[in-house]
């Protein structure tokens, strides 16, 4: 009998260890620890003087006091080599040396501080670059000029520095509305999954722009067909792939929209599928305009800020179809949310507001994408740009 009731208590333990084991390892996957560097790109404006730092606390969503880690001008927007070891920046210019064209900076990044040294700079190749891109394989930056209207590829050498473009292409052509269209915008430049097809949105020709990319050359080559048209009017200006490869959406800078797309990662074409209003129902589109899009990585919601109605839009994704849905709107804490970000684990999201100086985190709900305000908040005047770094 004592044998029996020893071996029932041990067992006991035993279970008993083993459900601890297991409910902290939930919390532990639940719960990421640690903290996130975070880079962000701005305008030189008032006490601006280039590209800040700070850290997210993945626990509370806190961001530390941020400080400036680089000097630079208007580097609006940033990328990070896949090494972590590099950070490139456009110089959002129209002047480079005298021609009329913007900049391209290599950082190099501190390890423990997250300062920045800068490395070389070049040509963008077009003025007024306001977005770009590091390939998969790190040995190209892929740059997208709005004011000249084109994309240009730059190499990257072992040491982050950055070479002269390998490769240009000017767009051509004009769209429906007289004002902004009159000729080719580039808005952005994404690479697909695979490495293969490059994305450029661009908003006065109301296309999206596939290419080719050659990355042990760093060329780029028009795709067959070279373009989808995106709705007349709306201006495209960012582009996002969903995690599954098979789908894709933009966000039309001036019809305050979205357009879903079917993606074939093998032929790297695009076929649009629906397309929603980013606006509640009765808002007005007049004075708002949209900028950034994201998709979770649990590829579930995609959100879009507006400009002017100040939110941040809300859709849910057909996991079968890519179609869009609308999930409501948030507040974006603050005036123009111009640019904003989800951190890896998809449970923050920090919106950056232009005009009023500040970078505002929420807490992500991954079964029904709604953002809370998590009541963490920093000052950085005109912020545009959110970037992560995993910290060593």
């Amino acid at each position: 009998m004592k044998y029996h009731a020893a071996r029932l208590w041990g067992m006991c333990v035993v279970s008993l260890m083993l459900g601890s084991l297991l409910a902290n390892r939930v919390t532990a996957e639940d719960e990421p620890a640690g903290k996130l560097r975070v880079y962000f790109g701005a305008y030189n404006r008032g006490e601006g003087k280039g590209i800040y730092t700070s850290e997210l606390d993945l626990a509370s969503g806190k961001l530390s006091p941020p400080q400036l880690a680089g000097e630079a001008v208007n580097p609006s927007f940033l990328a990070i080599h896949p090494s972590k070891k590099f950070l490139y920046a456009v110089g959002e210019i129209d002047n480079f040396d005298g021609k009329k064209t913007g900049g391209v900076s290599a950082f190099s990044i501190d390890p423990k501080t997250g300062l920045l040294e800068r490395i070389n700079q070049h040509s963008s190749g077009g003025a007024g670059p306001c977005h770009l891109v590091v390939d998969a394989s790190g040995k190209n930056v892929l740059v997208a000029n709005y004011g000249g209207g084109s994309v240009a590829c730059l190499p990257i050498n072992d040491d982050g520095s950055l070479r002269e473009a390998s490769s240009f292409i000017q767009h051509q052509g004009s769209s429906v509305d007289p004002a902004r269209q009159q000729g080719p915008h580039a808005h952005s430049i994404n690479l697909d999954a695979n490495n293969r097809f490059a994305v450029a949105a661009d908003l006065g020709l109301d296309k999206l722009l596939v290419y080719r990319l050659d990355a042990e050359q760093g060329l780029l080559a028009p795709n067959d067909p070279p373009s989808v048209a995106t709705p007349p009017g709306g201006g495209p200006r960012h582009f996002a792939f969903h995690p599954s490869g098979k789908f894709a959406f933009a966000n039309n800078e001036m019809g305050s929209s979205v357009t879903a797309y079917s993606y074939d990662a093998a032929s790297g074409t695009l076929q649009e599928l629906n397309t929603v209003t980013t606006l509640p129902a009765g808002a007005s589109a007049e004075g708002n305009s949209t900028a950034e899009i994201r998709v979770h990585p649990n590829g579930r919601f995609v959100y879009v800020s507006n400009r002017g109605h100040n939110s941040l839009a809300i859709f849910e994704v057909d996991a079968s179809s890519g179609r869009l849905s609308p999930r409501g709107h948030a507040s974006s804490g603050g005036k123009i949310p111009r640019n904003f970000n989800l951190d890896p684990s998809g449970k923050f999201l920090l919106a950056a507001n232009q005009d009023s100086d500040n970078v505002v985190v929420y807490r992500v709900d991954a079964e029904t994408g709604q953002l809370t305000p998590t009541g963490a908040e920093i000052e950085v005047t005109a912020p545009v740009c959110v970037r992560f770094v995993e910290l060593p």
